[in-house]
């Protein structure tokens, strides 16, 4: 399985659209892996985690074929996770010889909600016949394709946000974010599912250092490293388990120094924009 971060800051991106902070004016002037785009994450190259507004921007760049994108999980309806608009150039004058031109949307309600709202002015019914919407709630199990998808329940603001966890041939992936710390359904349910240990889970770490309240709707280093060990006490994660953190916001600065002591310290992988993971 191939895993690719080709976003891996938070919604304001960094540096932050707007801010002039002694931060966000040093990585314009820096440049390099601190500029970090919004959240997606791409699984052999036909299955994709999120769809933000940067999505063109990851595909003028990165070398990635998103025509070639047959799935798509949304975690939720955020702007920065599900830019809806874009699908309406899913074809017609827009996009020849497509490599797969049907497109499946996993998501919850509010998901097609969005879409609805956000292509209805444009959307020209030679493209909408290749979309298809599918309304899906936590825990559930879900089989396209070589992938079995089980949808867990995360800790968000959005209306009943989603998480996942991954499966083909003999690797497991498990994607936690944005949440919070994972509420005890899903451990339960991890617990029920069981199976071989994860090959790779990728964390929230918007709040890098600085620690999260209780019901914070994203999660930092230290929640991590708590449901790191709660999915070990299940069986569900081990030494050998890649721990990859991702979707970092401006204000914890996640400089180079920073990062690397988050690496050196909890045993993690700071993820940047366009890093891949084989495994």
């Amino acid at each position: 399985m191939k895993v690719t971060y080709l976003g891996t800051g938070a919604a304001e991106g960094i540096p932050a659209l707007f801010c002039q902070c002694e931060y966000c004016r040093g990585v314009r002037a820096r440049g390099g892996k601190e500029i970090r785009s919004r959240a997606q994450v791409l699984v052999d190259g036909e299955l994709s985690i999120d769809f933000p507004p940067d999505a063109f921007y990851h595909g003028a760049t990165s070398g990635i074929d998103l025509s070639a994108v047959k799935y798509l999980l949304v975690t939720h309806s955020h702007m920065d996770h599900f830019y809806a608009q874009d699908f309406i150039l899913r074809g017609y004058k827009y996009a020849r010889d497509m490599r797969a031109p049907a497109l499946d949307i996993y998501g919850n309600a509010e998901v097609g909600e969005v879409f609805a709202e956000s292509t209805r002015r444009e959307m020209r019914d030679s493209v909408a016949e290749n979309i298809k919407i599918h309304t899906v709630g936590a825990f559930e199990e879900l089989r396209f394709g070589g992938f079995c998808v089980h949808t867990l329940k995360a800790q968000h603001s959005s209306k009943n946000p989603l998480l996942y966890l991954i499966e083909k041939q003999d690797k497991r992936i498990l994607h936690l974010t944005d949440t919070g710390m994972l509420p005890e359904e899903d451990f339960a349910y991890l617990a029920r599912l069981g199976g071989k240990p994860l090959d790779l889970i990728t964390f929230d770490c918007t709040f890098l250092w600085n620690k999260a309240d209780k019901g914070a709707r994203h999660m930092g280093l230290y929640e991590n490293a708590k449901v790191f060990s709660r999915l070990q006490e299940i069986g569900l994660a081990s030494a050998h388990t890649k721990k990859v953190i991702t979707h970092f916001s401006h204000n914890c600065e996640p400089t180079a120094k920073s990062l690397k002591r988050a690496e050196e310290e909890f045993g993690v992988v700071a993820a940047y924009d366009g890093m891949t993971v084989e495994l």
